[in-house]
């Protein structure tokens, strides 16, 4: 579980700053609470944080539409990743 959620803190460091660089401040300000969140953040308070970050992709706003695909897809694989990860736990549990 802690590798999958450095792996997203990673993809959402990257998003981050590429909204930056290209002064997608919205998009900024959205992604930056999440990467220091992911790392530091107790597994219970994940699966919302992990939800938050995917809700990004928006049928109807999406970050896709303001950042590269080199960016938003590897964020979404690792959030992805992070939710399901986090599923199998709760179902053991």
């Amino acid at each position: 579980m802690d590798a999958s959620a450095l792996e997203a803190a990673r993809a959402a460091d990257l998003a981050l700053a590429v909204a930056r660089e290209m002064g997608a401040e919205r998009w900024a300000r959205y992604l930056a609470p999440l990467p220091d969140r992911l790392r530091d953040d107790p597994v219970s308070s994940l699966a919302a944080l992990a939800r938050r970050a995917r809700s990004a992709y928006g049928p109807k706003d999406s970050i896709r539409d303001a950042l590269p695909e080199a960016v938003t897809e590897p964020l979404l694989r690792a959030i992805d990743r992070l939710l399901k990860v986090l599923a199998r736990f709760e179902a053991n549990r």
